[in-house]
């Protein structure tokens, strides 16, 4: 078989687990999943309905553009095709009760949008009837959370995405090119991404100069099980973009780190600062689950902050969908809790201070 030499990379910036390069007469998306393994990825070829099929390799999913009716199964799907103003593409969703967003909720109490998927049972009738060009998903290798089997076997247009992965903040929110090229708006998307980057850098630039780094821990316990996010996370890179000094800066796991309540409080008895207790919005409420807790110097002085702030009533919450594609606002809220001196007129978005 031949395969056409003409490509052109697109430089990812920040984002580890997909890459974007130009063919002759398509766009091959590549997606890696780390959690599975190294060399684990999918390969998707973008290619325009009045085009011919290009050679290609054997496992490459065929997606027809332009996508004109999409599912989504995730809230941070919303997020991305929300920065690029692509919602009026959304047919379908999972996950509804998730979802933040008050046009897509609007539209699937209307049926305008379809529901898809009721707890974890996906129902591959309604997605067959909606004869989606498009299903966007997540992948993590665990059967109990990924797209069943027997949907894939459908031939139904899915791809998946693993921006979840990702452990720079830029990272997760350079994932928008990943949609901007699915729904022709590259454009759109680089605009986007390029105005999130240079005000995350800005604020970046300012917390550096700070002269005293706060210590910082966080989450809460869940069943017993203090799981805290490790050195090379997410969170961990937050904070230190932040001007924070976190507490397991040093652990380079991958993940969370399994701890009980009395190895946490050996390390961070005296911190400065608790961020994400699990669900709790009160101190009331954080006493209720261990009255242990009062001990942490940090609940003594009121120095507990939640990323709860816009949570409504159904559980959702809006930074894992507004807040993975501006990782610039996360981190201010971040930076005026722990050096309010730095943003004094910032007024939280995804925060709130326990009370």
């Amino acid at each position: 078989m031949f395969l056409s030499s003409l490509s052109l990379q697109a430089t990812i910036r920040y984002a580890r687990n997909f890459d974007i390069e130009e063919k002759d007469g398509y766009t091959l998306l590549t997606v890696r999943n780390t959690r599975v393994s190294p060399t684990q990825s999918y390969q998707y070829a973008l290619v325009p309905k009045a085009a011919a099929l290009p050679e290609l390799l054997k496992d490459t999913r065929i997606i027809r553009t332009p996508v004109e009716r999409v599912v989504v199964m995730e809230t941070t799907q919303v997020g991305y095709l929300n920065a690029i103003g692509q919602l009026d593409r959304i047919v379908g969703a999972g996950s509804v009760e998730y979802i933040n967003n008050t046009t897509i909720l609007e539209r699937v109490d209307s049926g305008e949008i379809k529901r898809v998927q009721t707890g974890q049972s996906i129902n591959a009738e309604q997605l067959l009837l909606l004869r989606p060009d498009l299903i966007l998903t997540s992948v993590s290798g665990n059967p109990s959370y990924d797209v069943p089997e027997k949907l894939m076997r459908t031939g139904l247009p899915i791809v998946f995405a693993t921006s979840f992965m990702e452990t720079h903040p830029l990272g997760r929110a350079e994932w928008v090119r990943f949609f901007g090229a699915l729904t022709s708006s590259s454009a759109e998307a680089e605009n986007f991404f390029d105005k999130v980057a240079n005000r995350y850098d800005s604020l970046t630039q300012q917390a550096a100069v700070a002269t005293r780094r706060p210590t910082v821990f966080c989450s809460a316990p869940y069943s017993g099980i203090w799981h805290m996010p490790s050195g090379d996370s997410y969170t961990a890179r937050m904070i230190h973009d932040a001007g924070g000094d976190y507490l397991w800066a040093e652990t380079q796991t991958g993940g969370n780190i399994p701890l009980d309540v009395e190895t946490v409080f050996l390390r961070a008895a005296h911190a400065d600062i608790w961020l994400n207790p699990s669900h709790h919005r009160s101190m009331h409420q954080l006493y209720a689950a261990d009255q242990r807790f009062e001990k942490f110097a940090a609940a003594q002085k009121d120095q507990v902050y939640n990323n709860t702030r816009q949570t409504t009533e159904r559980g959702g919450n809006p930074i894992w969908e507004d807040g993975i594609v501006h990782p610039d606002s996360v981190l201010a809220d971040l930076i005026h809790i722990l050096h309010p001196d730095l943003l004094p007129e910032h007024e939280l978005v995804f925060y709130e201070q326990l009370r």
